[in-house]
């Protein structure tokens, strides 16, 4: 029939596209090196060296991970090249809606895993801090503070990653003044790195009586999770700790003690804070490691010799400074102002459809165009 027949040379043609990830994953080197990662742990003594056991289990996991994702991605080009098989010789027309189920999340997880392939930069297969902050404009930039928040928490369950909240502070009326969350999952900083900057609403206001249009700004800091094996030396003069009390989306342990910390880094200014762990030192802990984060985030994206050189970096969040803009009214549409590439559907960008937004980034970074 002639539906499977386009099926099969569409699955076909997709074949050498699947042939060449596998190269470029090099999928043989990742093999034969955790082989040889599972030896060393093996060995007597692995773990006398605690900071080497755990940069080898990591990266242990991430090839691991890496190699199970093609190979689920492989089994799918079976499964669909059988149903393919089936459907044809029975006539059996029942069988497409599953084809083209399949065949649709195969060409998406395709596309996914080659610009995976483009993520080469030292800290892209990390976790990602994202810390959301409301621009000016009150109530109203802070319901899109809340919104964006939404937004790449779905972001985030699409792809099979998990966050955790690190810090959260409540709108004065709605929405959310910041918030900081882990998103836990491989080549999480990497995809989402491309994110960060200022992002623009335009929309009727819920907030407005009159029912006039309003344009509202938010910031978004995107830095990668840094691990116990990165050293970074901060000396404790540079660092002013505050401790307070906690509000928010905290669960039970919320507004019962002082645990909240909050740490500023002098040198540069950099602010950030954790109160959802169970105690002050938990929670200093996580701000350090954020904070950590964050200085080298700054000094890989300006290309900096030392933490040193960081200078602060004070960016208004309001007009001209957007990487993207959303408009509700008085016409739908998202477009990110660096690529050029847009989505008229904005209710799905808002559920976490962001694919193509970020792989149109790449694209063009792995160009040389922005």
């Amino acid at each position: 029939m002639l539906q499977f027949e386009e099926y099969k040379l569409a699955i076909n043609d997709l074949k050498p596209q699947l042939q060449d990830l596998g190269e470029a994953l090099g999928l043989e080197r990742a093999k034969e090196e955790v082989k040889q990662l599972e030896e060393q742990a093996a060995a007597a003594g692995f773990w006398d060296d605690a900071q080497n056991s755990q940069k080898v289990l990591r990266r242990t996991s991430e090839l691991k991970a890496m190699i199970e994702k093609y190979e689920k991605l492989s089994a799918l080009y079976d499964d669909i090249a059988t149903l393919i098989e089936m459907g044809t010789e029975e006539e059996d027309e029942s069988l497409l809606p599953e084809i083209k189920d399949n065949f649709d999340r195969f060409e998406q997880e395709l596309e996914a895993q080659k610009l995976a392939t483009l993520l080469s930069g030292e800290y892209d297969a990390n976790n990602a801090i994202l810390t959301f902050h409301a621009g000016a404009g009150g109530t109203e930039a802070q319901d899109w503070v809340e919104m964006l928040y939404r937004m790449y928490t779905r972001w985030t369950e699409r792809h099979g990653f998990k966050y955790k909240i690190l810090d959260y502070l409540d709108g004065d009326e709605a929405g959310i003044k910041s918030a900081s969350i882990l998103i836990e999952g491989l080549n999480a900083y990497g995809f989402l790195k491309s994110e960060a900057g200022v992002h623009r609403l335009v929309r009727v206001s819920p907030f407005d009586a009159s029912g006039r249009r309003h344009t509202s700004f938010a910031s978004l800091e995107v830095m990668p999770e840094i691990d116990d094996t990165i050293e970074i030396e901060i000396s404790p003069d540079d660092l002013r700790v505050d401790t307070y009390r906690s509000g928010g989306a905290g669960g039970q342990h919320i507004n019962k003690t002082d645990s909240a910390v909050r740490i500023t880094h002098i040198p540069t200014g950099i602010v950030v804070a954790c109160q959802n762990e169970r105690s002050q030192h938990q929670n200093r802990d996580v701000a350090m490691k954020m904070l950590k984060s964050k200085l080298i985030e700054i000094k890989e994206r300006e290309h900096l010799e030392k933490i040193e050189d960081i200078k602060g970096e004070h960016k208004e969040i309001a007009w001209g400074s957007q990487i993207r803009s959303y408009v509700f009214m008085p016409y739908t549409l998202v477009k990110d102002h660096r690529t050029g590439f847009e989505n008229g559907n904005v209710n799905a960008v808002m559920d976490g459809d962001l694919d193509g937004f970020i792989n149109a980034y790449l694209k063009a970074k792995s160009l040389g165009d922005l």
